[in-house]
Protein backbone atom coordinates (compact mmCIF):
# COMPACT_ATOMS: atom_id res chain seq x y z
CA UNK A 1 0.00 0.00 0.00
CA UNK A 2 2.85 2.36 0.84
CA UNK A 3 4.48 1.75 -2.53
CA UNK A 4 1.14 2.31 -4.30
CA UNK A 5 0.74 5.65 -2.53
CA UNK A 6 4.22 6.75 -3.53
CA UNK A 7 3.67 5.75 -7.15
CA UNK A 8 0.28 7.50 -7.33
CA UNK A 9 1.75 10.62 -5.70
CA UNK A 10 4.53 10.83 -8.30
CA UNK A 11 2.09 10.19 -11.15
CA UNK A 12 -0.34 12.88 -10.01
CA UNK A 13 2.40 15.45 -9.34
CA UNK A 14 3.86 14.83 -12.81
CA UNK A 15 0.35 15.08 -14.23
CA UNK A 16 -0.15 18.47 -12.58
CA UNK A 17 3.27 19.71 -13.75
CA UNK A 18 2.25 18.67 -17.26
CA UNK A 19 -0.99 20.61 -16.84
CA UNK A 20 0.95 23.63 -15.61
CA UNK A 21 3.27 23.41 -18.62
CA UNK A 22 0.29 23.15 -20.97
CA UNK A 23 -1.27 26.22 -19.33
CA UNK A 24 1.93 28.18 -19.90
CA UNK A 25 2.02 27.12 -23.55
CA UNK A 26 -1.69 27.97 -23.88
CA UNK A 27 -2.74 24.53 -25.07
CA UNK A 28 -6.49 24.16 -25.59
CA UNK A 29 -6.83 21.13 -23.25
CA UNK A 30 -4.62 22.52 -20.48
CA UNK A 31 -7.46 23.36 -18.11
CA UNK A 32 -8.89 19.85 -18.44
CA UNK A 33 -5.52 18.19 -17.76
CA UNK A 34 -4.89 20.37 -14.71
CA UNK A 35 -8.43 19.90 -13.42
CA UNK A 36 -8.24 16.13 -13.72
CA UNK A 37 -4.90 16.16 -11.88
CA UNK A 38 -6.40 18.05 -8.97
CA UNK A 39 -9.52 15.87 -9.06
CA UNK A 40 -7.56 12.61 -8.96
CA UNK A 41 -5.22 13.94 -6.28
CA UNK A 42 -8.20 14.93 -4.14
CA UNK A 43 -10.54 12.00 -4.66
CA UNK A 44 -8.17 9.07 -5.22
CA UNK A 45 -4.88 9.78 -3.48
CA UNK A 46 -6.15 11.55 -0.36
CA UNK A 47 -8.76 8.91 0.63
CA UNK A 48 -6.19 6.13 0.07
CA UNK A 49 -3.65 8.02 2.18
CA UNK A 50 -6.16 8.65 4.97
CA UNK A 51 -7.19 4.98 4.98
CA UNK A 52 -3.55 3.85 5.03
CA UNK A 53 -2.59 6.14 7.90
CA UNK A 54 -5.57 5.47 10.16
CA UNK A 55 -6.52 1.85 9.42
CA UNK A 56 -4.92 0.51 12.63
CA UNK A 57 -6.67 2.98 14.96
CA UNK A 58 -3.57 5.13 15.18
CA UNK A 59 -5.81 8.18 15.38
CA UNK A 60 -6.87 7.46 18.99
CA UNK A 61 -3.97 9.47 20.42
CA UNK A 62 -5.06 12.58 18.47
CA UNK A 63 -8.68 12.63 19.67
CA UNK A 64 -9.48 15.11 22.42
CA UNK A 65 -11.60 13.82 25.25
CA UNK A 66 -12.40 14.95 28.79
CA UNK A 67 -9.60 12.92 30.34
CA UNK A 68 -6.89 14.48 28.16
CA UNK A 69 -8.22 17.98 28.77
CA UNK A 70 -8.20 17.42 32.54
CA UNK A 71 -4.62 16.12 32.32
CA UNK A 72 -3.56 19.24 30.41
CA UNK A 73 -5.23 21.50 32.97
CA UNK A 74 -3.60 19.62 35.86
CA UNK A 75 -0.17 19.77 34.20
CA UNK A 76 -0.48 23.49 33.52
CA UNK A 77 -1.34 24.22 37.17
CA UNK A 78 1.84 22.56 38.48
Amino acid sequence: MKLLLKILFVIFILWMFTGFYLIKTEHEKAQIVMGLGVFFLSFILMPLFIYYRYRDNKYKKYILNDQKIKEWIDNSNK
